[in-house]
């Protein structure tokens, strides 16, 4: 009976994407407005609606010696987890309280392109341009397996609500496998193959997936079947997430413009535009109120709600790569192309901190 039910409300979803979303992207509202980009150090005073807030770098995190790829917390938010590109092979595991590298492990033969926790805290799963997927658990990180190696570049991981399910996307398609058992469930393959960027739905039944022609892919996790695809962007999918409450997907492009979608509505809320660069990282807040991007530019900080931009700075001496707000909400991480890592500590306005840590928007 549940699991009916959870069938007919994807397919449900997906017949109202499929008739909201073309009407949106042809008129899509654009907020492009900005204050004037200013020079960071240290500190940053940024205003949203009026009321003035600081953030503050609190950790500059070096060791990496190429660019900084992939950032990502641990559930219970004491850990920063990163990765490297091209031959950085290294994982690093940081402790955010005092900043000190904990851990630094080899995690692929090449470089760790990608990086996933699973919810329950128990696995780290990182993948690679070798090919493989590897398996480590996040008590004994000298205790690994290797998962997968035998297909293409991997290109972006993603685990379910529940612990459950890994899916990989490469420049072969998607594949998803049972953690449980260790063995392949899905494989999702069409023409175009390429698949750069994964989001779970918060409900563990849906999938989404990013190409390179700039289409968004709505699969139903439960069968592997294609639900329903549209046209997001004119460049590749460089970025994708989904608020907690899964009510809203964003995507960013190469393209340089960054879109958000309610999914409840079937439409095309705003499109962001501004980063002079092709977008290289977004990151939602716990919650859902505020969206981080990167870019060749620096950060900005956008206001989910009201569809404002709330301040634009430049966090690195070269290109934004990845970001990762804390599970608290207290931190945001970035990694750049300088081969550092910086953690911010944002002060938000006193309306969202009661929403701070939350996995879901207050109604």
């Amino acid at each position: 009976m549940g699991l009916k039910f959870f069938q007919l409300a994807i397919a449900s979803m997906a017949l109202t994407l499929s008739h909201g979303i073309k009407s949106a992207i042809a008129q899509p509202l654009e907020f492009e407005k900005e204050p004037a980009p200013t020079t960071l150090l240290q500190e940053h005073d940024w205003n949203r609606g009026g009321t003035w807030q600081t953030l503050k770098r609190v950790r500059t995190l070096e060791g990496h010696n190429t660019a900084v790829d992939s950032v990502l917390f641990s559930p219970d938010g004491k850990y920063l987890l990163s990765g490297g590109s091209r031959n950085d092979s290294f994982l690093r595991v940081w402790s955010v309280e005092s900043g000190d590298r904990v851990e630094a492990f080899r995690a692929q033969r090449n470089a760790a392109v990608a990086i996933a926790m699973s919810p329950d805290g128990k696995m780290v799963v990182t993948g690679g341009a070798d090919s493989g997927i590897n398996l480590w658990k996040w008590e004994d990180l000298d205790d690994n397996h290797l998962f997968l190696d035998s297909f293409n570049n991997i290109l972006s991981l993603a685990i379910t609500p529940d612990s459950q399910v890994l899916v990989s996307g490469g420049l072969d398609g998607i594949r998803t496998w049972d953690l449980r058992t260790r063995r392949p469930l899905y494989t999702m393959v069409w023409l175009d193959n390429q698949t750069y960027e994964l989001a779970v739905h918060p409900n563990g039944y849906l999938l989404f997936s990013g190409g390179k022609n700039g289409e968004i892919k709505v699969w139903n996790l439960q069968t592997g079947e294609l639900l329903y695809q549209f046209l997001a962007h004119s460049d590749k999918i460089s970025a994708l997430a989904l608020t907690p409450d899964g009510r809203k997907l964003i995507t960013g492009s190469e393209d340089r413009a960054i879109r958000v979608w309610d999914l409840e509505q079937s439409q095309l809320l705003y499109t962001f535009t501004g980063h002079t660069g092709r977008i290289r990282a977004i990151a939602v807040h716990p919650n859902g109120s505020i969206l981080a991007s990167g870019s060749s530019d620096g950060i900005r900080l956008w206001n989910l709600d009201r569809g404002q931009l709330i301040n634009h700075f430049f966090a690195h001496s070269d290109w934004v790569q990845s970001l990762a707000f804390s599970p608290n909400g207290l931190y945001l991480a970035s990694g750049g192309f300088d081969k550092k890592v910086a953690l911010w500590q944002p002060l938000f306005p006193i309306e969202l901190l009661e929403g701070l840590g939350t996995a879901n928007i207050e109604e």
